[in-house]
């Protein structure tokens, strides 16, 4: 069977659940990275404009499902409490709520960007070339929102019992159904005509409503950790404003992250395309560390709500600990590797461009030794969430984003003669600074007086 009904995270090794739980995590992230990069290959076969298309509406998609990201953070950390608690009914009757919310999120998200894809695409520039093809392409993905969601929501729970291959499997069989699904709705084939930049929308909306429909009858069956009823799908007020305390402050992190990185592009476009380049293939990188960074970070979350649950406090601060020298010692190692290699992987991307191989890898070897610091963040952030602390992870995120990050990019590239390397260097300060306040305050201990205050939801 994919799930071990036995396997028990609140005793035993903690490096072993953490091991367990982060590489099939960090697996699905890798292949829903592909999942994007499928799209984009296909795409390019259209042309430029077809890429651009998609890339202008996707920093809007990412606020949209940020929304409803954040609060299946909360569905994480409420049934990781029931299930350290060993309350399976509390396990089903949390999935069920949380099922039922995020539907109807769900529905209403999809209902505002459909109607307001015109405004939208207007508002992130979009240009008449690409203005038209943007629109559809959003309208179509937000017919996906109660697709996309159900998976979501249903990844979170999953992931919240500590059953991580199930979603992972579903995602590896989307993303190659996708690799065949691409090409036929963007092309065509035989009977079926080719609808363009479209086609990619219909193709993933058609693969999220395989994986939604998968994800509900999974649950409904009961047989992997998880069994959901109808009859416990109803208004409950009180569990509705615990479910909306914690994803609230996690949708709004998401969205921050999303935006901060949004105005970080703005800066860097304002030197010209060769740094926008340079920018390009440096946050390529960054985006590579983060996916072992989160996925970690996850199963911090899923480990530390279940030995909460279970009334373990000292095992929880362990976890804490234990991933915390993880992150830091091994994303520092990588960092390092990285900044030896940084000149080829630079011209690896754009082989052609001397000037942009030289900032390019200026960038990476000025970023790089901090990637353990950002690891450090990472991973208190989700001890903060597994204790049901998420306005600590989204304060720690604004800090570092808003607070650090921007402000220093623009005041040492303007105001500095460090021109465009300023912004270079605001991202090791950032995560210098971040880490150390994450850091102080975990040590506090604060947040395990919070536990009091989170504690289990009666049914």
């Amino acid at each position: 069977m994919f799930y071990k009904k036995k396997e028990n995270h609140t005793e035993g090794s903690i490096l072993h659940s953490l091991v367990s739980l982060a590489i099939p995590i960090i697996l699905a992230n890798i292949f829903q990275t592909a999942y994007q990069l499928i799209d984009t290959f296909w795409l390019g076969r259209l042309g430029a404009n077809a890429v651009a298309a998609v890339s202008i509406s996707f920093p809007v998609l990412f606020l949209v499902l940020s929304v409803g990201g954040g609060l299946t953070v909360a569905g994480t950390v409420i049934v990781s409490h029931y299930k350290g608690a060993d309350d399976q009914r509390g396990v089903n009757f949390s999935s069920a709520q949380t099922v039922f919310i995020i539907f109807i999120v769900s529905i209403l998200l999809s209902v505002i960007g459909y109607t307001t894809a015109k405004p939208l695409m207007r508002l992130v520039g979009a240009g008449p070339e690409i203005f038209a093809d943007s629109v559809t392409y959003f309208q179509v993905s937000s017919l996906g929102f109660v697709f996309l969601f159900m998976f979501y929501v249903f990844q979170s729970l999953m992931r919240g019992i500590g059953n991580v291959l199930m979603p992972m499997y579903i995602i590896i069989g989307t993303v190659f159904l996708n690799l065949i699904l691409d090409p036929l709705f963007i092309f065509g084939f035989g009977p079926i005509p080719g609808y363009g930049v479209a086609g990619a929308a219909i193709a993933s909306v058609f693969t999220q409503g395989l994986s939604a429909l998968a994800s509900i009858i999974i649950l409904r069956r009961g047989n992997n950790g998880i069994k959901i009823h109808w009859s416990d799908m109803t208004i409950d007020i009180s569990w509705i404003k615990r479910m909306f305390d914690l994803g609230i402050p996690a949708s709004l992190e998401q969205s921050a992250r999303a935006a901060g990185m949004t105005m970080m592009v703005i800066i860097v476009a304002s030197f010209g395309s060769h740094v926008v380049a340079s920018y390009g293939i440096g946050a390529r990188i960054l985006s590579l560390v983060i996916v072992p960074a989160l996925g970690l970070s996850i199963a911090t979350t899923t480990l530390v709500g279940q030995n909460i649950g279970a009334g373990k406090i000292k095992r929880a601060e362990k976890v804490g600990n234990l991933s915390t020298n993880i992150a830091f010692w091994g994303l520092t190692a990588t960092g390092l590797l990285l900044f030896i290699v940084a000149e080829p992987l630079t011209a690896f991307f754009v082989p052609n461009d001397p000037r942009v191989i030289q900032d390019g890898a200026l960038f990476i070897k000025i970023m790089a030794p901090s990637f353990g610091l950002l690891g450090v963040q990472q991973i208190l952030n989700g001890v903060f969430n597994g204790v049901g602390f998420t306005k600590a992870s989204m304060l720690i995120s604004i800090l570092s984003l808003w607070v650090l990050r921007f402000p220093l990019a623009y005041l040492l590239s303007y105001n500095t003669p460090l021109g465009f390397e300023g912004i270079w260097w605001a991202f090791p300060a950032s995560n210098l600074i971040a880490a150390i306040v994450a850091f102080i305050y975990y040590k506090t201990g604060y947040w395990k007086k919070r536990v009091v205050q989170s504690q289990h939801y009666t049914l």
